[in-house]
């Protein structure tokens, strides 16, 4: 794991492991430069070099840090959301073990450059060896006096996959359940007192005294800001010598599925997503390329579209899209009916009911997808599958159900012989496909978390 096609710039050729070593190979000087330039400056150095978020929507990270720089209100905060869950990725964990000092000092210029007054890092209470390293980067920063006055803390949360979530992450820092507010970060932030519902007729918290204020807060992704510190350190024009002019810098991929070697690599954005593969060994042997996954949040693309380029124009031309850069390959052997309800199911047990149409949409699109794969299915189904595909969204409070839509249309779109096979007689590609939720990934083997198959729709496990 970790090693890098021609680009070594976040992932390096080794872990560092102490903070000595970190300053020496030039850490710190990124947040040596913004506290010579102040906050407006950091910004429009960042926004200079059209870095965008690493999480998944790829928005100009520039632009967020002025929202929450110039939103008003009595505090802000900044939040680093290492709380990975999306299938198919491991990059923020393998960011973290390798060099978490990066992060660290990412989060400590964003929180400067929008004026926070306290900083968090949010991961997975499962996630212990990343929690050791983030604790001992923070810790031996602190001691260094590199963090100044900045208090950052690091709060642990759920399996969850909502928890990921901006929206939902800020209510598990607050100590809540991972259940997404309406409003995002920069509109209704950490403990913020202003209502998010709307217009009320009355004082929503009996005895409050004075305005309401709602707390403007960022959150960015790990490997966002990871780039951080080093685009502050060597300039907007050296980041953008890198990738392309939509879509400059390097990306950190997941790799995983059928290839021979599962792996995280770091390339230039840009570089074909076929490359990649091969670095990854490419196909099992005898086998043929039949679909690749970005997480569970774009539409498939086929074997005949590997020669796309990883960049954020490039996908969304090609008719899916980079999202967090964790990509599952599947072969000529898997059926892509079973793939379809199988991460159907995952994002109807991990959706958290809020919206009825979500919940009820995709568990409906589940069943269905289930009748189907089981060879009791009928034309009825597909039929009831595009009916709930067109509802599922409806008042969604985050991106969720929209994922359900964008993926399993996708599916059924690229694929139809598959669910015409289903409907015609026995599955043409009987094969176990399990959920690729990553629970660790190192030296060309993946392990995937086998509890989520028994997971409920109501977050608790069949035992």
């Amino acid at each position: 794991m970790n090693q890098a096609i021609g680009i070594q710039l976040l992932l390096g050729p080794r872990p560092i492991t102490s903070l000595e070593e970190y300053l020496a190979g030039g850490g710190g000087e990124g947040l040596a430069r913004a506290l010579e330039l102040g906050a407006d400056q950091v910004i429009a150095e960042v926004s200079l070099a059209g870095l965008r978020g690493r999480g998944g929507a790829g928005f100009p990270t520039g632009t967020k840090w002025a929202s929450v720089q110039n939103g008003g209100g009595r505090h802000h905060y900044a939040v680093c959301n290492a709380a990975e869950g999306e299938p198919a990725t491991f990059k923020d964990r393998a960011l973290l073990r390798a060099n978490p000092y990066q992060v660290v000092e990412g989060l400590a210029i964003a929180a400067l450059a929008v004026d926070a007054r306290e900083a968090f890092v949010a991961l997975k209470a499962s996630f212990r060896r990343e929690q050791e390293a983030t604790e001992r980067a923070m810790g031996q920063m602190r001691e260094a006096g590199l963090l100044g006055e900045m208090l950052i803390r690091l709060i642990t949360g759920p399996e969850e996959y909502l928890f990921g979530e901006e929206k939902a992450l800020l209510e598990v820092i607050e100590g809540n359940d991972p259940l997404p507010r309406w409003l995002p970060p920069y509109l209704h932030g950490l403990f913020a007192t202003v209502p998010q519902l709307g217009w009320e007729a009355h004082d929503p918290e009996q005895g409050h005294l004075g305005a309401h204020y709602a707390n403007p807060t960022l959150v960015n992704n790990v490997e966002t800001l990871a780039n951080v510190p080093h685009i502050l350190a060597k300039g907007a024009g050296w980041f953008r010598s890198m990738g392309t002019g939509e879509s400059p810098g390097t990306v950190v991929c997941t790799v995983v599925g059928d290839v021979r070697r599962p792996d995280v690599v770091e390339v230039e954005l840009g570089t074909e997503l076929g490359e990649v593969l091969d670095h990854c060994g490419g196909p099992l042997p005898g086998r043929r390329i039949r679909a690749v996954l970005s997480g569970v949040s774009n539409p498939v693309l086929t074997g005949e579209q590997v020669g796309t380029r990883l960049s954020y124009e490039d996908m969304q031309a090609a008719g899916s899209g980079l999202g967090a850069a964790g990509f599952v390959v599947y072969d000529d052997t898997a059926c892509m009916v079973e793939v379809a309800r199988m991460l159907s199911r995952f994002l109807y047990v991990e959706s958290c009911g809020q919206c009825l149409p979500c919940k009820f949409g995709t568990g409906e699109i589940t069943e269905a997808l289930n009748r189907i794969a089981t060879g009791r299915g009928s034309g009825a189904d597909g039929g009831l599958i595009q009916e709930r595909l067109k509802i599922v969204a409806d008042a969604n409070r985050c991106y969720l159900p929209i994922e359900e839509r964008r993926l399993i249309s996708s599916i059924l779109a690229a694929f139809p012989e598959d669910f015409a096979a289903h409907l015609e007689g026995p599955c043409p590609r009987p094969r176990e496909v399990p959920v690729p939720k990553i629970v660790d990934l190192a030296d060309g083997r993946v392990v995937y978390d086998l509890r989520q198959a028994s997971k409920r729709p109501d977050w608790t496990y069949d035992e």
